[in-house]
């Protein structure tokens, strides 16, 4: 039988549903970066190119951006708590498969396979931590799951690489997906279903037994008409590109160009960087939740600086000749991605109602992985057969500052009233425009 939470009994286990969230993210990542980490491996035991490993990254981020719409639309339909643990449980077994894999076919397939396992968690989790967490703390809510993203391609990146190193790829791989099968598991009991809606004011208050009616193909476009929600989908789809290339091909790039072993160029890759974007997250949300109560630009304020800053820092780490120079990039990189990141769907949230926000999170998950992550991996791969790798590494930081332009126009001309739209009058009137 279904446990719903009521808004009297929410305060202190809200947060323990960001720490149980928080784990089931971590697994996410984990296993993703996983493989990044072991590019070198895949290169020499199965021959691969630059653009075979390109389209290993852009595998499970077409199929994971493909799926997120159905995947939105069914979490607004079903318990969220199904949703996630289902998952998790669905896409460990896939990565524990993918050791099987004993060519390029195969293993394309089963990273497709995954994407799909997983593309259906972050609508679930964020529709979730939406109904615990009202405005006031809603971006640092989010900002503190978005830790668990960093953490996750950290442990991948670097563990799975160091393993590698010792006992081959296959045991790193096998050893993620087992770890997040049995955390599945453990959290059946633990995890509850909260209330739609129950912690915004005004919204409708709706359990999994009577959830809101499907969108009709005139609610979606009006949706889809709302240009904050379609600016924002814009700038995620480019955030997520660049991210997605320092992801894939920073490893590989250390591992190359400084001549470090495969655990330390995983490390440096993936530890420093990401555990300068939990700053940030942090950082970032606190910075969003006290200027939100002050202008409805301050959400997309917060991520507009950090795009902004982040770029040079882009550039530069895939620029230089000196390794310590590249790991402070990708520090001051990892910060300010950070500030970004806090803010992704908390800034969207604001302008789309509470009953739909399952449909909003996959229509930016399919926007920011198809278009942004699905091309980024495999377009910097061929970059790299005319081009030094760090050349084609700098230059997506020309993305970002197309990212800044989509933010600032969404400022200028659109977000205010998109805000108010959905705010009661008295609500809106308390902030100084």
């Amino acid at each position: 039988m279904q446990t719903v939470q009521t808004p009297q009994t929410h305060g202190a286990y809200r947060w323990l549903v960001i720490v149980m969230l928080w784990l089931v993210c971590f697994f996410s990542y984990a296993d993703r970066q996983a493989f990044f980490s072991v590019f070198p491996l895949l290169q020499k035991e199965l021959s691969l190119t630059t653009v075979q490993l390109g389209l290993l990254g852009s595998s499970f981020a077409i199929v994971y951006g493909v799926g997120a719409p159905f995947a939105g639309a069914l979490v607004d339909r079903m318990r969220r708590k199904t949703a996630i643990l289902g998952g998790l449980e669905l896409w460990s077994l896939v990565c524990m498969a993918s050791a099987l894999a004993r060519n390029f076919v195969q293993l394309i397939v089963f990273r497709a396979l995954q994407g799909m396992g997983e593309t259906i968690y972050y609508p679930a989790a964020l529709s979730m931590v939406s109904d615990y967490h009202g405005r006031r703390t809603r971006s640092r809510a989010m900002g503190a799951l978005q830790t668990s993203v960093y953490a996750g391609t950290v442990g991948g990146g670097y563990w799975a690489g160091t393993l590698a190193q010792h006992h081959g790829w296959r045991a790193a791989i096998l050893l993620f997906g087992s770890l997040g099968s049995l955390l599945g598991l453990a959290l059946i009991p633990l995890l509850r279903e909260p209330l739609r809606g129950m912690a915004d004011d005004g919204a409708p208050q709706l359990s999994a037994e009577h959830p809101a009616s499907p969108l009709s193909p005139r609610e979606l476009r009006s949706l889809l008409k709302i240009p904050s929600l379609l600016l924002l989908m814009g700038v995620f789809a480019c955030a997520n590109f660049v991210a997605m290339v320092l992801l894939t091909w920073m490893p590989l790039f250390l591992y190359s160009r400084f001549h470090l072993s495969l655990g330390m160029a995983a490390f440096d890759a993936a530890v420093y960087p990401q555990i300068a974007s939990i700053g940030g997250a942090f950082f970032g949300g606190f910075c969003a939740d006290s200027l939100a109560q002050r202008t409805p630009r301050g959400r997309v304020l917060v991520q507009c600086a950090g795009v902004v800053v982040a770029a040079p820092f882009v550039a530069w780490s895939g620029l230089t000749g000196s390794l310590l120079t590249a790991i402070v990039a990708l520090n001051c990189w990892g910060f300010f991605k950070g500030m970004y990141d806090s803010n992704i769907f908390a800034a969207a949230f604001d302008v789309v109602p509470a009953e739909v926000r399952g449909v909003v999170s996959g229509l930016m998950n399919c926007v920011g992985w198809l278009i942004g992550a699905g091309t980024a991996p495999v377009l910097i791969g061929y970059l790299a057969r005319t081009m030094p790798l760090g050349t084609a590494i700098a230059s997506s930081s020309v993305v970002y500052w197309l990212a800044a332009i989509l933010l600032i126009v969404t400022m200028t001309f659109f977000l205010n009233r998109d805000v108010a739209r959905l705010r009661p009058a008295a609500k809106t009137q308390t902030f100084a425009e």
